[in-house]
């Protein structure tokens, strides 16, 4: 990276707020604001990856001008307007660093790898690129491009000091605080006068340990409840992979704990029904594998996006997703994670109604599977055996409308899965229970919902209750089948998760 020659005169000047945007969108939440400009840059033939977070980082005045994509858009939806009146800044006083104004040139670079964060840094979001950050093909998994912002800013949002407030207390590990300074604030001195205790290998151990502990409580109690505590460990450990380390065994050894993590809390995410939030961890784990040459955090890291985008209605998406990872999976030697991803690969095909893709993609995934377990299996497929390749297959007939035979594999798997597993077994009875439902036999519907019903004291999960709602409005005409009054009535007295 080029380094600038220019000294900014005042280095810690916040960001402006952009109130004009803020005021447009009204009271609308920042995710259905977002839903709002996807579908207007679908209108005039756009592709921009717009979530909470980009909003987000708009109105804080992070993006002080939209890339030309974004602009179309904006422009679009407020016909008459200019930026200006939106409550960017003119595009020529932030197209590269030549062109700014002496005050409003970004801190010079250093070799140290603290970066700081009181002024926008010049991006594909900010300097006017002609090409949008979004419209990288994220699923090349042999790509040249520079990573996009959304990818990158797990790494480039500010040194161990600017975030080391968060921490993963509750999970084990903790950041150190940044410096006060007189008068009250923390101090925000210059990286070369930083002096930031370095992390070792039992921050590494903890961090890996946070992950194991969130699986854990994911496998018993569902994700509902652990999202929001999740997100303060997140930060911190991103914090830890900017302290620093002396070793480069330990340093691998947080960036994958970093991206794990990231990974799981994207999870949390995914099943609470937070898709805008799922993908974009899933894109901070994918940013950290690809920095990093780690190819196994890089395979799960597809593995969830495929799953993510088949559960958000973008079925080809979840194909390529699927074959990216199994590109990159194919060298660490685990038939059983082949087997998983060839598995998402047949949920994309389902959802694109390619009965023959489905069917190829499902003989491999048995195959593999077959071959049995080996040492290059990854810790996070434990919960990966007979049960969920049974429930996974099953939502690969019920997406074609093979509802007897999708039936009869989310029996098997609520049969199969162990015990520990209570998330999963109230999700393969859900499944169970909708497939019978939509195949006419009301009756044995409503039985294995109501051994759902049974379930919900234990489990919070936003994904199984959408399920249970469906499979009610199913019933609703066969009020006078056995048990299906009695299930609709518990179903309609059960508190929803918030």
């Amino acid at each position: 990276m080029a380094s600038s020659t220019v000294t900014p005169p005042r280095p810690d000047r916040p960001p402006r707020p952009n109130l004009a945007f803020r005021h447009l969108r009204g009271q609308r939440s920042p995710a259905e604001f977002a839903a709002l400009v996807r579908r207007a840059a679908r209108e005039i033939g756009e592709r921009v990856s717009c979530d909470a977070r980009y909003i987000g980082r708009v109105e804080a005045g992070e993006i002080r001008c939209p890339n030309y994509a974004y602009e179309r858009v904006f422009l679009h939806m407020f016909p008459g307007r200019t930026l200006t009146d939106l409550g960017f800044a003119p595009r020529a006083s932030v197209r590269g660093r030549g062109a700014r104004a002496a005050g409003d040139a970004p801190p010079a670079h250093t070799t140290s790898p603290a970066l700081t964060t009181s002024e926008p840094r010049v991006t594909s979001e900010t300097r006017g690129a002609g090409e949008p950050y979004d419209t990288q093909d994220p699923y090349d998994t042999h790509h040249d491009h520079e990573e996009s912002d959304v990818l990158r800013r797990a790494f480039m949002t500010g040194g161990g000091a600017t975030v080391a407030s968060a921490s993963l207390g509750p999970l084990g590990l903790a950041v150190p605080p940044p410096r006060s300074r007189p008068g009250g604030g923390t101090s925000h001195a210059p990286a070369a006068e930083r002096r930031v205790r370095r992390v070792g290998s039992s921050e590494a151990g903890a961090l890996e340990e946070a992950v194991r502990r969130i699986r854990l409580l994911d496998d018993r109690h569902g994700a509902d409840g652990l999202y929001r505590r999740a997100a303060a460990p997140l930060r911190a450990a991103y914090a830890l992979l900017d302290a620093g380390t002396t070793r480069q065994t330990t340093a691998d050894r947080l960036h994958s704990g970093a991206g794990e993590l990231a990974i799981s809390v994207g999870w949390l995410a995914h099943d609470s029904g937070r898709f805008d939030d799922a993908r974009s961890h899933y894109a901070e784990a994918l940013a950290t594998a690809r920095m990093t040459g780690d190819q196994a955090l890089e395979a799960h890291a597809f593995c969830n996006t495929a799953f993510l985008a088949r559960d958000a209605g973008r079925p080809r998406e979840a194909v390529r997703a699927a074959q990216a990872a199994q590109r990159v999976a194919r060298p660490l030697g685990s038939p059983r994670l082949m087997s998983l991803l060839a598995l998402r690969e047949a949920g994309g095909w389902a959802g694109l109604a390619d009965r023959t893709g489905c069917e190829q993609a499902l003989a491999r995934a048995h195959a593999l599977y077959e071959r049995g377990p080996s040492d290059a299996d990854p810790e996070w497929m434990t919960f990966y055996g007979e049960a969920e390749l049974a429930g996974l297959e099953a939502q690969c007939w019920s997406a074609l409308g093979d509802w007897t035979r999708a039936a009869r594999h989310a029996g098997r798997a609520a049969d199969l899965q162990d015990p520990h597993f209570t998330r999963n077994i109230a999700l393969y009875t859900a499944e169970l229970a909708d497939d019978l439902a939509r195949g006419g036999r009301p009756g044995e519907a409503a039985v294995a919902g109501l051994r759902v019903l049974d379930l919900l004291g234990q489990v919070q999960s936003s994904r199984i209750q959408g399920m249970l709602a469906g499979t009610a409005r199913v019933l609703l005409p066969h009020r006078r089948a056995g048990g299906v009054q009695e299930f609709l009535d518990r179903h309609a007295s059960t508190p929803r998760a918030v």
